[in-house]
């Protein structure tokens, strides 16, 4: 088939996918068929050990999504959709162009749809024009023709016809197919600029030939000023940061006890300054070591004492890791509280990578490289597990369970709600527990989200 088959085909499915119906399981079933789609499209080969794993990762997204339906799934999906029709095209062109990529297709889809002969290709001749007008067109015109003269003759051949009712909303049906189509063409015709493939080489992991030669960030200095100028600046941080962890420790640990909401909310302003003091790091290191002193032989103190506040950093995550572990065993399981134990999982694998970008002499790029499969991983993880029944499972072991917050905000828990209803013997909330399932199961098959439909 060619691009304009997938792209008609997809927008029918989506059609009948979509159709008077709420976003659910069609979705997980219109990511499936993306998936497979996308695979015979692509060309032998471009279908490397990246594009099979993005295709397996696209089937298990859609699963998930079509299994809960919520915003993490919706995104893991999307992402590993995204990356798979990027990859089917352009196995060389590094993932964070992908960005730019489908931003500029979806700004230009308009001026692109209309451009019929970029993506319809021409015919040699009208043969098929011919055929379609000989064959369909005019003998329809003469059917409806004689359907009415007969219609005029017969009031019961007429009746025959009248009596039945076309129940379709044609408005929604147009929209849907220009919402389906719009989908389509962006993801099976989407163009990468000229501007784009030349910004390809600034995401290399390693540097080149020009890097090694010694120069300075700006005119007015010269190298070894602006070496001397790193190892004074980070060896400042490095002592600065040195008492901020220890005071920082004896205001997580030490203080007096306080309320949990005056407990929370300094908790979340403390690790939200602790993750820009850790971006803010890097970004320091990034551009230190972003070229020639990654080769300097006199810029080794320059990067020990580079180590040693990564080092320092590193153990100030711990520190605030340690803090947010207490608070979850004192007050339980909150969405938030396993947020933040994933940003500061990222944030110590954005130390990782920092330190062997310096140890192993690598360009800025390989950290930015490193860190989107990093988030990209997380999302998977955020989406393929079920967190509302792991904080539910948890907290229900608590004296002083909250059952009211955790049926009204924790999602995707009803299996443990009715467990711990079962075991209280509290037979009103029980019930409150099978409406709200009962609601959700009351939608129509290709609205369904399949975890409800698995409770009994």
């Amino acid at each position: 088939m060619k691009t304009h088959h997938y792209i008609f085909l997809s927008t029918f499915i989506f059609l009948i996918l979509f159709y008077e119906e709420n976003v659910g399981l069609n979705l997980g079933i219109l990511g499936i068929i993306y998936s497979f789609l996308t695979f015979f499209k692509t060309n032998k080969s471009h279908r490397n050990s990246s594009f099979l794993v993005l295709f397996v990762l696209s089937i298990c997204s859609s699963f998930a999504f079509a299994w809960y339906g919520d915003y993490a799934s919706f995104l893991a999906l999307v992402s590993c959709l995204l990356m798979l029709s990027y990859r089917s095209r352009e196995k060389r062109m590094n993932i964070i162009l992908l960005i730019p990529v489908f931003i500029t297709n979806f700004a230009t889809s308009l001026c692109r749809i209309f451009s019929f002969d970029k993506w319809i290709p021409r015919r040699q001749n009208s043969g098929s024009l011919k055929k379609m007008f000989a064959f369909f067109l005019f003998p329809l015109i003469l059917v409806l023709l004689f359907f009415g003269v007969y219609s005029a003759g017969s009031t019961h051949f007429a009746e025959l016809f009248t009596n039945y009712e076309l129940d379709i909303n044609i408005w929604e049906a147009f929209c849907i197919s220009v919402v389906g189509f719009f989908i389509a063409f962006n993801y099976f015709n989407f163009n990468v600029e000229r501007q784009i493939y030349k910004q390809n080489y600034l995401f290399e992991n390693d540097f080149k030939v020009d890097d090694y030669k010694e120069k300075s960030t700006f005119t007015f200095l010269d190298v070894p000023t602006e070496r001397m100028s790193g190892i004074i600046t980070i060896t400042s941080l490095c002592v600065l940061l040195l008492f901020f962890i220890i005071t920082f420790t004896i205001e997580l640990f030490y203080e007096l006890p306080k309320s949990p909401n005056q407990l929370s909310d300094e908790t979340h302003q403390r690790v939200t300054a602790v993750i820009v003091s850790i971006v803010m790091s890097i970004f320091v290191l990034l551009f230190y070591f972003k070229s020639y002193f990654n080769f300097d032989t006199k810029a080794q103190f320059l990067k020990l004492i580079s180590k040693i506040w990564i080092l320092l950093n590193a153990i100030l995550m711990i520190i605030t890791l340690l803090k947010n572990t207490e608070y979850i065993l004192n007050y339980g399981f909150t969405y938030k509280r396993l947020g933040v134990i994933a940003f500061i999982m990222v944030g110590m694998l954005g130390l990782v990578f920092t330190f062997i970008k310096i140890q192993n002499k690598k360009t800025n790029a390989y950290l930015f490289n490193a860190m989107v499969w990093c988030v990209f991983g997380t999302i998977l993880v955020c989406s393929y597990v079920n967190w509302g029944s792991v904080i539910t499972s948890q907290n229900s072991k608590r004296k002083d369970f909250a059952k009211d917050f955790h049926l009204q905000s924790i999602h995707f828990n009803q299996k443990e709600l009715l467990e711990y209803a079962e075991k209280s013997n509290d037979e009103v909330f029980y019930q409150e527990v099978k409406q709200k399932i009962q609601e959700e199961k009351s939608d129509s098959f290709l609205s369904k989200i399949l975890y409800f439909e698995t409770i009994q």
